[in-house]
């Protein structure tokens, strides 16, 4: 496993992290937690030291089982959790973080981060306190998720930013245009969600299957209609790059990805060891450059169906 520096902050974190979103169950079908226990556990021996949850997901279940996979082992780990939008002023980020301590059965948060901006809140408001939180132990770092470059630049006026978290693949890149070059000058980690476009990238879809209802993927944009077709297409292209180097068309996409501009991790979910196996052998090896070019155009491909002012995958 490659690690690589977070930001400005003294943590290696592994290329490949475990995104623990599935594991709140709610959005999602068919998780049971003993399984995803199983499968943080494998990462964990895979070489896999950051995991990713959220106070929101599954409305605090997802850290609870964070919680019970990574005892014993918590000072090996690192945990990443993110208080939410609606929990923003002091008060309600000093709730929200002893809520996510309890539940992750630990006494400190190695990455705190926002979850979403919230325009009725002043980030001076929402910094100070983690600012404060960092100053007494709680939060090694600190990070923000789904913020655009302006959006950074007035967070880091009232504390230092290790990281930003947005949805990045082959097939979403709108972070391309100014948030990597800005996370990039500003020595800021970038820690890249649904990797895979929530399994578009791991080959798993077909004309003739698609998300079931009740799972969060139903609603994504990628899932839908003419640019659904294209991305299909183009997963049918990845698989003679795949094929080339004996490894997956999931392991492409997280190998392409984890090249890009101020790439510190990419966040993948796994629901079984075997998964999180899967996961890992997208590192130590490398993309031709011809290979990277034609990746490069089926992605734009896609984008191209993808209205460029949205930065949203989902509709809600």
């Amino acid at each position: 496993m490659e690690y690589r520096r977070l930001g400005q902050s003294d943590m290696e974190v592994s290329a490949v992290s475990f995104g623990c979103w599935q594991a709140g169950k709610d959005g999602w079908t068919d998780v049971d937690d003993g399984a995803s226990v199983r499968a943080m556990r494998a990462a964990f021996d895979l070489g896999i030291n950051l995991f990713d949850t959220a106070e929101v997901y599954g409305g605090g279940h997802s850290e609870e089982v964070v919680g019970r996979a990574l005892e014993g082992i918590r000072d090996k780990v690192l945990i990443a959790t993110k208080v939410g939008s609606h929990h923003l002023k002091a008060d309600q980020v000093r709730e929200a973080l002893e809520g996510s301590l309890k539940r992750l059965k630990t006494d400190y948060i190695d990455l705190y981060q926002i979850h979403w901006p919230n325009a009725d809140v002043p980030l001076a408001e929402t910094m100070g306190e983690l600012v404060v939180q960092q100053e007494a132990g709680r939060i090694r770092s600190i990070g923000v998720s789904n913020f655009n470059a302006r959006q950074m630049a007035e967070a880091s006026r009232y504390g230092r930013i290790d990281s930003l978290q947005p949805p990045y693949s082959l097939f979403w890149r709108h972070v391309e245009k100014d948030i990597l070059p800005y996370c990039a000058a500003n020595h800021i980690g970038v820690i890249a969600y649904s990797p895979l476009a929530q399994g578009l990238l791991a080959g798993k879809f077909s004309r003739e299957t698609r998300p079931p209802e009740g799972d969060v993927r139903s609603r994504n944009v990628l899932f839908q209609g003419e640019t659904y077709d294209k991305c299909l297409e183009s997963v049918e292209e990845m698989r003679r790059i795949a094929a080339a180097h004996g490894k997956t068309v999931a392991n492409v996409a997280i190998n392409w990805l984890l090249a890009r501009t101020a790439m510190s991790s990419a966040i993948v979910g796994a629901r079984t060891p075997e998964q999180a196996q899967g996961n890992v052998d997208a590192t130590g090896w490398s993309l031709t450059p011809e290979e990277t070019g034609l990746l490069d155009k089926l992605g734009r491909q896609v984008m191209s169906l993808v209205d460029e002012n949205n930065p949203v995958l989902w509709r809600w």
